[in-house]
């Protein structure tokens, strides 16, 4: 391949012309046939044994031409962006054929890069407010108490009315203008009041109404409710409570810490849950500490950042997303119909999040640039290595997943943002004054 020309023609815009020889372009055009020949009947040959001459003269010598400039646009596109140093971003192709024959393809193309000037000021330095990661009294106890609510159990309450965390069983039937609704009856259901499983009002109206009782409450819709007919709409449900269970809670006592844990006596368990506190609150310290950077950074780099870099970001992020609720049993079609959520609808939900991420990456490279950090082949090579033992495949699958460029663009990346949080100032919270 060879990179005929390169010229910008836009902000973040270049017109690149790529040659192709002759000998690649046929053999794209000859693997296209191979794919294709199955498909075509031509009088006088067995289907999808017809020589790709006969197609040819049948259909034109181009016929297999459109099928194999698409197959051979990417690594072409990408070779030109990579002659002309271009940090190219995906983006929808802008494709023009200036020849295409036996003796080689030219394409002229137009691709998006990444901003080119990029200035960053004010990094060293950020402030932020720190959270505290002193651990008190009250916060080994709240964390014995989540251990003694997993480790409750219902009991049957007849002596009072249900009220918030009881367990109910109860038929209901839903009405909107006194007809019923789709999904709105079922018989001993159990739930959970204060859960939020149902619309807002409806365990709030349960609680206080006892066993054996048949009552009817009112509440409506809310206005963002996944079924259109439903949004806004009042309705009423009949209820029967048949059962209130509560939550029995264990004692805290060294027979509850032996049965929950390694150790004999509270005094052990406490220290230990005191210093698991301790640990996740310097990560919560951590974390907070590189959100507060990280929302600066996004802030103070001044960049013409192409919308490509967004979209592209928030696939990343659906992608993502898909990802974890196929590891649940759940595809993402099946979550968009329980949800009522749309795809242009869960794009938008991303769109800030991955406009600061685009941000944040690129003032980050941009430090990495000013600061003069570059990460070394061997670093590189123990990533691959790292990458291999966590995905416990050979480290050669690795690299074939992962380009070095980009191994070696994270590593410097992460060092930039490192090194901006070592330089962070630690202040006091400003108290907001009204007005």
């Amino acid at each position: 391949m060879k990179l005929i020309s390169s010229n910008k023609v836009d902000t973040n815009r270049y017109e690149l012309v790529i040659e192709v020889e002759g000998t690649v372009f046929m053999n794209a055009v000859n693997r296209v046939y191979k794919k294709e020949v199955k498909n075509i009947n031509i009088p006088g040959f067995r289907k999808g044994k017809a020589p790709r001459a006969v197609i040819e003269k049948m259909y034109g010598a181009g016929v297999f031409y459109e099928d194999a400039i698409r197959d051979l646009y990417p690594m072409a596109v990408t070779f030109g962006a990579n002659e002309a140093g271009l940090a190219m971003v995906r983006d929808v192709p802008d494709i023009d054929v200036e020849k295409a024959d036996k003796d080689g393809l030219v394409i002229k193309t137009k691709v998006t890069v990444e901003p080119e000037e990029v200035t960053i000021e004010g990094y060293k330095g950020i402030e932020f407010v720190p959270v505290s990661t002193e651990v008190t009294d009250e916060d080994v106890d709240k964390e014995i108490e989540k251990v003694r609510q997993r480790n409750s159990r219902l009991v049957e309450v007849t002596d009072r009315p249900a009220q918030s965390g009881d367990t109910v069983t109860i038929d209901f039937k839903g009405m909107v203008d006194g007809k019923a609704f789709d999904g709105g009856t079922a018989e001993n259901y159990n739930l959970t009041l204060g859960s939020g499983a149902f619309i807002p009002g409806f365990e709030d109206a349960v609680a206080g109404h006892s066993t054996g009782e048949e009552f009817v409450i009112d509440v409506a819709f809310p206005e963002n409710y996944q079924v259109d007919e439903l949004k806004g709409q009042p309705a009423q449900f009949e209820i029967k409570l048949h059962k209130i269970q509560g939550k029995e809670m264990p004692e805290f006592n060294e027979e509850f810490v032996k049965d929950v844990s390694e150790f004999d006596t509270i005094d052990e368990y406490k220290a230990d849950i005191r210093e698991k506190v301790a640990e996740d609150k310097k990560k919560a310290y951590d974390n907070d500490k590189e959100r507060q950077v990280a929302d600066k950074l996004a802030e103070i780099i001044q960049a013409e950042i192409p919308e490509a870099m967004y979209e592209n970001q928030i696939d990343n992020i659906i992608d993502e997303f898909s990802m974890n609720l196929r590891m649940q049993g759940l595809d993402m079609k099946t979550y968009m119909q329980y949800t009522g959520l749309t795809e242009e609808v869960l794009r938008d939900t991303y769109h800030d999040q991955a406009v600061s991420q685009v941000k944040v990456r690129l003032a980050l490279k941009k430090i990495a640039e000013l600061e003069g950090i570059a990460a070394t082949d061997e670093e590189v090579e123990n990533k691959y290595d790292e990458l291999a033992k966590s995905y416990k495949v050979e480290i050669e699958k690795v690299k074939n997943v992962f380009s070095a460029k980009d191994i070696k663009s994270d590593l410097e990346v992460a060092r930039a943002l490192e090194m901006v949080k070592e330089a962070a100032v630690a202040v006091e919270k400003k108290e907001e004054t009204a007005e």
